[in-house]
């Protein structure tokens, strides 16, 4: 529920200041499940170029922002 009324002050213009701090914290909270994501379709065998393809960026977009960002255990893994 907390996420809904996040939602709901970020498209409320009636506070700009309230509305950005809400923004940037649905940004943080997308962030970080994307890369939840990111390292679960690596688990599961997808490469890069899936991986880029769901996400509607190229390959070297995904793997700039996530390589290193990713779990020890999966950097530098070639994928397909």
């Amino acid at each position: 529920m907390i996420a809904v009324e996040v939602a709901r002050t970020a498209s409320d213009t009636s506070d700009p200041m309230a509305g950005l701090r809400a923004v940037a914290s649905l940004r943080r909270v997308a962030d970080m499940l994307e890369l939840t994501q990111v390292e679960e379709a690596l688990r599961a065998g997808h490469g890069w170029p899936e991986i880029a393809a769901a996400l509607g960026v190229t390959r070297q977009a995904v793997h700039k922002k996530y390589a290193r960002r990713v779990a020890a255990d999966l950097q530098g893994r070639k994928n397909r």
